[in-house]
């Protein structure tokens, strides 16, 4: 399986990004998830079951020490945070007119706009798609797979 089906599978749909992006934003409870996403009771219960199943989110008790349990992100769950910047910054190219209104992420620390996002190559080249290729991986000696 390759390294974009793996992850699709753990993350599940596009509900369970959307449970997560909440997370980052502070929900950290069932009521408070279904209320921000108006998702029916049964989906949201299979969408974070999946999350846990998968280390992306954990339970914890209520911080506010009520009976409750809290949903929180997993360093694994945390590690989903470049993936929501860079779908949120493709949204923004793609799918909003140039002075339409939008939420705009910032730093917390000085309130300005997050940069862009950019992949770069090991000596600090911003690379694009053509400067790219996939490496399958050399077959094992010894193992007996061809």
């Amino acid at each position: 399986m390759c390294g974009v089906a793996r992850p699709l599978d753990a993350i599940g749909d596009w509900w369970s990004l959307l449970i997560v992006r909440d997370a980052f934003d502070g929900l950290r409870r069932f009521g408070e998830f279904q209320k921000s996403l108006g998702l029916a009771k049964n989906i949201l219960s299979a969408r974070l079951r999946n999350l846990l199943a998968h280390g992306i989110m954990e339970t914890a008790p209520a911080a506010d020490g009520s009976p409750y349990q809290e949903y929180v992100l997993t360093e694994k769950g945390r590690g989903l945070f470049p993936l929501l910047v860079a779908l949120r910054q493709w949204g923004e190219d793609f799918f909003f007119e140039p002075d339409e209104a939008h939420v705009l992420l910032v730093d917390r620390k000085n309130g300005l706009p997050v940069r862009r996002l950019e992949l770069r190559a090991q000596d600090g080249r911003v690379v694009g798609a053509e400067d790219t290729m996939v490496r399958l991986p050399r077959a094992s000696h010894g193992n007996g797979n061809a």
